[in-house]
């Protein structure tokens, strides 16, 4: 089976907009700060996200610090995802050079 890779925040922020950013933080979370166009996929919505995004189109999952977000990368793998990735240091090392947007 396909395996997930690994991706950098800069070659996240390089990619914003040619990518889909599947946050799985918390709800509370996610609405303190997040990327930019960033979707916080949870087991609620998780069917929506599915139904919703190509199975071609790239997906960084985005966790707290890079390690959660491992297991969820490969789940969509799994799900027939061509091209997903797991974001090394998670949304902490986002927010330390990259803008946030809070809801």
């Amino acid at each position: 089976m396909q395996a997930f890779e690994h991706i950098s925040v800069a070659q996240v922020a390089e990619q914003l907009g040619d990518v889909v950013v599947a946050d799985i933080r918390d709800a509370g979370s996610f609405q303190a700060g997040h990327i930019e166009g960033a979707v916080n996929l949870s087991n609620d919505n998780l069917a929506e996200f599915m139904e919703n995004t190509p199975k071609a189109k790239p997906v960084v999952v985005v966790c707290y610090h890079g390690v959660s977000s491992q297991q969820a990368a490969q789940f969509l793998v799994g799900q027939g995802y061509e091209q997903v990735y797991s974001m090394d240091g998670g949304f902490e090392g986002w927010r330390l050079g990259q803008p946030v947007v809070n809801d």
